[in-house]
């Protein structure tokens, strides 16, 4: 201690204490208790100026983070008026900014990664299974099949999904929250909060079996941070859309010499860097066929397949992992319920129901199935706005109605479809209804049970995630109820020449090697939306909507196509004297990429006069900015046109 510059501070013990405690401490054998000491090796610590202290209540609760989320309301846009706290930023050149600033209580640790979105919601799942001494008292699933220790938390409830009962925790454990300072219920939340480090499953004891893919599996440790590549790491200050944007790396590529804006996120929406690096581990250490073989990558493949069945049975609200369908896609979805639950149940006579506002991919398998059944479709009306009349569809109500298929989210106009009093209607009417997310779920919450519809379908593509993968939700009773409609590997229980026993739902509807890696994409991809927060993302996406329809409406020339009071983010319009065509190369020129044609609505397009569209459609990673680059080009043109 004499080579100390500074003698000890004020109450210090002196030398020879230190330097007996310290030899007997290191002293010590592995496994043995430290010698304990009376005094106070130093006084204690004077408060940092920096860090004052946070008086609590003492009713304070001690809960995690997540305990403080308010109730999200089932109709995001509501919200719309009320706009997301923006976090001041600096602006790069290419259009991003150049450094990422988290804001975090003084003296937190910080955790690793660069997502701009906050911490991961595994921590915050209920706890399934027993307490393992072998793994410290922690938790290990109680299934003996590894691929069925995450899927069991929805079925836990007492009483099961079978009997009806909600088994899905009912507070809202997956909402990404605003961990702004101030507020007090944040910062208790906050110095609630153990730790930042991602969740991850704990290693179950070996089972007894001679297979070790059918015991509970640990994730594999890799790279250089020792972790499976997540969405989840980072947590950033309330809704920062540049924040937002560094997770995008495509948004930094130039077209045409100019930044990219993306506004054709209703075809298709950009990956965030979560989900590239969960795809790329996936295929570099995961990689397998699923279910059924006694190595080590089938237990990983496994695990992370149905860990993304589960992922999206929360995102959605559905009370059973099997309740999840895996698919190419929402059109895909449609076609595996038309062709057999159509097949079995539709007749001779029998209605169907759509609106004027759907998809193509909501017309055409109707139209095969009636065409073959010799049923009829009937179709609501909108009107000049785009929205549905509720008045007309309660008229096509009748015994005869058998279905209801309707879109949440038109994607020519961006009206937001009541489907809440259209299956409540269809509910009473006795006809099965189906809803086609695939322009919901990017841009609003949405609990499949709250809304009691017999079918859910959306993309992955849609949702930030991979092509090539999609989800039809159905309810248990009514897949049970329903025939296979492929047939191959994976489905079966057993097959001989004479008869074949076909697996439950959802296997019986998963013929064939499924879209394996891009399933966990689109598990990382709700990942990703759930820390963000879909209200944040409600919030956001409204009032860039409305910044837009002010940017563009009073230009000469634009007629905009759906003017619904409830839009989601889409802006169809028109400029007089230019084809759609032409419009959306100017764009281009400028490196702004739009959508143009009839975007696969005919029948609403010519509801309103119009074959084509330009459609601009927006995400929460676009900007004002953006949008004044857009309406520059438009009022060029408007400029320029020749009367």
């Amino acid at each position: 201690m004499s080579g100390l510059s500074s003698p000890l501070p004020p109450g210090a013990p002196d030398e020879s204490i230190l330097s007996r405690l310290a030899s007997e401490l290191f002293a010590a054998l592995p496994g043995q208790t430290p010698p304990s000491f009376d005094a106070p090796l130093s006084a204690a610590p004077t408060p940092s100026p920096q860090a004052p202290a946070l008086p609590l209540p003492a009713d304070a609760p001690s809960s995690p983070a997540f305990a403080a989320a308010p109730v999200a309301p089932q109709h995001a846009l509501s919200l719309g008026a009320s706009s997301p706290a923006l976090v001041p930023h600096s602006s790069a050149g290419n259009g991003l900014p150049d450094a990422a600033v988290d804001a975090v209580p003084v003296g937190a640790p910080r955790a690793g990664g660069v997502q701009g979105v906050p911490e991961a919601y595994a921590a915050a799942l209920p706890v399934v299974g027993h307490a393992s001494p072998q793994a410290g008292g922690a938790s290990v699933p109680s299934s003996p099949y590894y691929f069925l220790g995450e899927a069991s938390a929805l079925q836990s409830a007492p009483g099961g999904a079978s009997q009806g009962a909600v088994s899905v925790p009912d507070d809202d454990r997956v909402s990404a929250q605003s961990f702004g300072l101030p507020g007090g219920d944040a910062l208790r939340a906050l110095l609630a909060a153990p730790s930042r480090e991602p969740a991850l499953p704990v290693s179950a004891a070996p089972a007894a079996s001679d297979y070790y893919f059918v015991q509970p599996q640990s994730v594999p440790t890799v790279g250089h941070a020792g972790r499976v590549p997540n969405a989840d790491a980072g947590r950033h200050p309330p809704f920062d859309v540049n924040a937002v944007r560094r997770d995008f790396p495509i948004l930094a590529e130039r077209v045409n010499g100019k930044p990219l804006v993306w506004f054709d996120n209703a075809a298709t929406t950009q990956k965030p860097q979560a989900v590239i690096d969960r795809l790329a581990y996936f295929y570099a250490h995961e990689n397998s066929n699923i279910h059924r073989a006694a190595h080590e990558l089938a237990a990983r493949a496994t695990d992370a397949y149905e860990a993304a069945r589960q992922k999206v049975a929360r995102f959605i609200g559905a009370g059973s992992v099997e309740e999840i369908i895996f698919v190419r896609g929402a059109t895909e979805a449609i076609n595996l319920v038309a062709k057999s639950w159509g097949a079995k149940h539709i007749g001779a006579g029998d209605e169907i129901i759509v609106s004027n506002l759907e998809h193509h991919a909501n017309i055409v398998p109707w139209q095969q199935l009636a065409a073959e059944k010799g049923a009829k479709i009937r179709v609501i009306p909108v009107d000049d706005s785009g929205q549905v009349l509720l008045e007309e569809y309660k008229r096509l109500l009748n015994e005869k109605t058998k279905l209801v298929a309707v879109t949440q989210v038109s994607n020519a106009l961006g009206t937001v479809v009541p489907v809440q009093e259209i299956v409540d209607l269809a509910n009473r009417a006795g006809a099965r209804t189906l809803v086609d997310g695939a322009q919901s779920v990017s841009h609003m919450r949405v609990n499949v049970r709250a809304l009691d519809t017999d079918f859910f379908v959306f993309s992955g593509h849609k949702i930030f995630g991979p092509t090539g993968i999609g989800v039809v939700y159905g309810k248990r009773d009514v897949l049970e109820d329903m025939p296979p409609w492929q047939g191959g590997g994976n489905m079966i229980q057993d097959v001989t020449f004479e008869r074949t026993i076909f697996h439950p739902p959802p296997a019986r509807f998963e013929a064939g090697t499924g879209n394996i890696a891009d399933a966990v994409g689109l598990g990382a991809a709700l990942d990703y939306v759930d820390r963000v927060g879909i209200e944040n993302i409600a919030r956001y996406e409204h009032d860039l909507l409305v910044y837009a329809t002010h940017a563009i409406r009073d230009i000469p020339g634009v007629r905009l196509i759906g003017t619904a009071a409830d839009k989601a983010s889409v802006l169809s319009f028109v400029l007089k004297g230019y084809s759609t065509d032409e419009v959306g190369r100017a764009l281009n020129q400028e490196g702004i990429a739009v959508r143009t044609g009839h975007h696969c609505a005919q029948p609403i397009l010519r509801r309103f006069g119009v074959e084509t569209t330009v459609r601009p459609s927006l995400a929460f990673y676009n900007t004002c900015e953006e949008v004044d680059r857009f309406a520059t080009v438009i009022r060029r043109l408007a400029g320029q046109r020749k009367v």
